[in-house]
């Protein structure tokens, strides 16, 4: 389906415009980043991502109707769940120590 790695080259894809200037931000060859984008267009019932092949100024990709929908859909799920889970995230917080608690801050 659909975690984290794929939604941020999803997200990649749409800022950039280019599945290999989306992989490299990601620090991923180009190589995985393209099979990763076939393996979702594959997935779905619609392609997510349109592209073009690249010549001398590169490849041009975008997502399509579908690749929008199913990120913003992907961003949506992720918000419900963290505020569904946010009094146990608090609670677990409040357990520990203030030393670790601090790290975990950045002080």
């Amino acid at each position: 389906m659909l975690g984290p790695g794929k939604a941020d080259l999803l997200a990649g894809v749409r800022d950039t415009g280019s599945i290999a200037a989306a992989g490299r931000q990601m620090g991923m060859s180009y190589k995985r980043a393209w099979s990763l984008v076939e393996e979702m267009n594959a997935a779905f019932a619609a392609p997510l991502v349109q592209s073009s092949r690249g010549g001398a100024g590169g490849g041009k990709a975008s997502l399509t109707e579908a690749g929008v929908r199913v990120l913003a859909l992907y961003f949506r799920l992720l918000e419900k769940a963290e505020t569904a889970v946010a009094p146990e995230v608090a609670e677990l917080e409040a357990l520990l120590k203030a030393a670790e608690s601090d790290m975990s801050a950045g002080k």
